[in-house]
């Protein structure tokens, strides 16, 4: 049954005021900390449960954020969401997480809940098949602020945090370059994201620099899963001219790509050559890793992204005063 109990029953029972008990339930500081420890200890005890619409109505904090990552046993995401967690935390904020599994079915559906209770604002970092952007519309239409990281839309006008990835792939291209690779292959994310447009126009550009011909045949893309990028990587392998080196959208896909070497008794690094975005801790205790990575800096991505949507929590950015941040890229050789 829905509780009856309000922020009136809650000031009467304890013979303050209404204002009072509502600055306390939201932990104003301007409440004393005695005051609000027994606003607290009366509302567990009539089980006063918040109304998170009516609070949204009045234009009041409600001192949660959320954020929505593709995948949560992916390293990069899971140091950003520590970071942003830790940000948080420390301005008095709890962090709703959620992972769309590269799905944006379950992405809008994360939306649609963010939106329910009301969130004072969002971290995204797109799922890889989305392609259209109208419940991120509608959730800044309601006021609610939006910063997209490391995965930013590539048609959608918002705030973005993201890497530069360009720079990342010029600089991976030139370190195959002095392993004497020729035949350079990428192994890119899917179409529609705009982190895979970087990967690939900084792969070009990579293999332009250093005097390496570019050929079609050597480009794929696959949906980031391990199933598909191991796909590709038969492919690569099936074709006449077998590529000498793979550039990984990130080292996950690298490493996929790498399994398939093995079954086919292939030694990685040897005959093909591997490297990839990410720089996986992981990588350190593998007797075999890609030969190098894109470190992203992704605590950096995160302190960034989480700062900037508590400044336009806060109005000292505006909404639709959209911001750009670009976090350097280094390429670490294992």
């Amino acid at each position: 049954m829905k509780s009856d109990v309000n922020i009136k029953s809650i000031a009467e029972s304890l013979g303050i005021s209404i204002s009072t008990v509502s600055r306390a339930l939201q932990n104003n500081p301007k409440i004393g900390l005695k005051t609000r420890e027994l606003v607290f200890e009366k509302a567990k005890e009539l089980r006063y449960v918040p109304n998170p619409a009516s609070m949204f109505l009045k234009g009041k904090k409600m001192f949660v954020v959320g954020i929505i990552v593709p995948a949560l046993d992916e390293e990069f995401f899971s140091k950003v969401i520590n970071t942003v967690e830790d940000f948080f935390e420390k301005h008095g904020y709890q962090v709703f997480v959620f992972q769309t599994r590269n799905d944006m079915l379950r992405q809008d559906n994360a939306l649609e809940i963010m939106l329910k209770y009301r969130v004072d604002g969002l971290l995204v970092s797109l799922a890889a098949n989305t392609t259209e952007y109208a419940k991120f519309k509608k959730v800044e239409d309601f006021g609610i602020p939006t910063v997209f990281f490391d995965r930013v839309p590539r048609s959608y006008k918002a705030h973005k945090i993201r890497c530069d990835i360009q720079k990342g792939a010029v600089d991976a291209i030139g370190f195959l370059k002095q392993l004497n690779c020729k035949r350079i292959a990428l192994i890119n994310g899917p179409s529609n994201l705009d982190a895979s447009d970087e990967r690939l126009n900084g792969y070009l550009l990579g293999l332009q620099k250093n005097n390496i011909r570019s050929s079609q045949s050597l480009i794929k893309s696959c949906d980031l899963t391990k199933q598909g990028a191991m796909t590709v990587m038969e492919e690569f392998l099936s074709q006449e001219h077998v590529p000498d080196a793979i550039f990984g959208f990130n080292d996950y896909v690298a490493l996929y790509a790498m399994l398939v070497c093995k079954k086919r008794g292939i030694v990685p690094n040897q005959e093909i050559k591997f490297v990839g975005y990410g720089n996986l801790p992981i990588s350190d205790l593998m007797s075999n890793p890609p030969l190098a990575s894109v470190e992203q800096f992704p605590d950096k991505t995160g302190l960034q992204a989480a700062q900037l949507l508590l400044s336009i929590i806060d109005n000292q950015v505006g909404i639709g005063n959209y911001k750009e941040m670009i976090v350097e890229t280094k390429l670490v050789v294992h």
